[in-house]
């Protein structure tokens, strides 16, 4: 069994009610990131991202997992993903986060030619074989570009059963990506999500964020699908969350009634974090590049033609950085010999949720691992 290499006993533990973090390693281990990247990233959907990223005759290299990933749009849009590896003597066929345009797709060592389907179309002074790139599974989901570098995850819709109906309404396909902002903070991926899922944090550290929304509203959902979250209430007379509450925009086309007073917080497994507001969309694409260092991709998602973002944009990189002040401030912590993971709050179950995920992931060697939903 591909188990993770961690004390599995120490896992185990996590999942008694009401649950706890996961142990020391699984927070400062590069042991237990490279079996991360393997199994979790590798065996799952990973967001790579907005599909807009990629026009007609584009692509790009994206890491997912422990694998380099050729994204490609065609001249009629169809997306397409190939191993980054050359059919020859193996060589990656654009550097990963590299991107280019054009009709076909040179191997810049022994100039090996493919089209945009992936096959070979010239070879240097030889007709060429009939070899063509590996494909990868791709998928695109409501504007967002979904990859399994392991190819065996089951289909998108059963992998966040239950999200649709939720998610659709905000017509994320439709929108643009009106700003966005790179971050890393000097913490583990993990802990980036578990502060996502929980707001009993948000009374000490987040007085704008508590003061339109308050912090133990809302409701939490029991998913059947890997993905987790809940939705929090705007306060009376709040439009959106921003410094005072109003919206520079109005609503999406598609929200109203009782969804013009909530915003949804929800975390696609594994590294897509998705706050769907009334009046626009902000996501979060997680990538770890250590044990204790994590790329974040911060987007504010608005329709077309929206010049007026300001306000969502800033709003959003205060608490942005408060909470990554505050998973700093853990990493620091779950480093210290004298770190014992401590038990939950009852305002923390969602958090639970995803530390049984993770905790399933560790114990059966295998992702995606849907745990019995607390």
């Amino acid at each position: 069994m591909n188990t993770a290499p961690l004390d599995l006993d120490a896992v185990r533990a996590c999942l008694e009610p009401p649950g706890m973090m996961l142990p020391r390693d699984a927070y400062t281990s590069d042991d237990v990131l490279a079996w991360e990247r393997r199994v979790v990233f590798g065996g799952g959907w990973v967001c790579a991202g907005r599909a807009t990223t990629l026009g007609p005759r584009s692509r790009m290299a994206v890491a997912v997992g422990d694998d380099s990933v050729l994204l490609v749009r065609d001249e009629d849009g169809t997306l397409r993903g190939f191993y980054n590896v050359c059919r020859h003597r193996g060589h990656e066929l654009l550097p990963c986060g590299s991107s280019a345009t054009g009709r076909f797709i040179a191997c810049p060592y022994h100039n090996w030619v493919y089209d945009l389907r992936g096959d070979l179309h010239r070879i240097p002074r030889a007709e060429p074989p009939k070899l063509g790139l590996v494909p990868v599974p791709v998928v695109e989901w409501h504007g967002f570009v979904f990859v399994n570098a392991s190819g065996d995850a089951p289909p998108i819709g059963d992998y966040l059963a239950g999200l649709e109906e939720i998610a659709a309404p905000y017509g994320m396909a439709d929108l643009e990506v009106a700003a966005s902002h790179d971050y890393e903070l000097n913490a583990n991926w993990k802990l980036a999500v578990e502060n996502y899922h929980e707001c009993y944090h948000c009374p000490a550290i987040h007085p704008e964020l508590c003061r339109i929304s308050p912090p133990d509203s809302g409701d939490n959902y029991r998913p059947a699908g890997l993905w987790a979250g809940g939705k929090m209430d705007l306060i009376e007379g709040a439009q959106t969350m921003s410094m005072d509450g109003a919206s520079g925009a109005g609503p999406l086309p598609g929200i109203t009634g009782d969804r013009l007073r909530i915003v949804e917080y929800v975390q696609l497994f594994p590294n897509l974090l998705l706050s769907m507001h009334p009046d626009y969309v902000m996501t979060h694409v997680l990538e770890p590049v250590s044990a204790d260092r994590t790329r974040v991709t911060c987007q504010w998602l608005f329709p077309p033609g929206t010049t007026d973002v300001a306000y969502a944009v800033d709003f959003w990189d205060l608490t942005n950085r408060q909470d990554w002040s505050a998973c700093e401030g853990v990493q620091r912590g779950v480093s210290s010999r004298g770190y014992r993971p401590g038990p939950f709050s009852a305002d923390e179950d969602v958090t639970y949720q995803w530390i049984a995920t993770m905790a399933t992931a560790y114990l059966t060697g295998r992702a995606p691992a849907l745990p019995e939903r607390i």
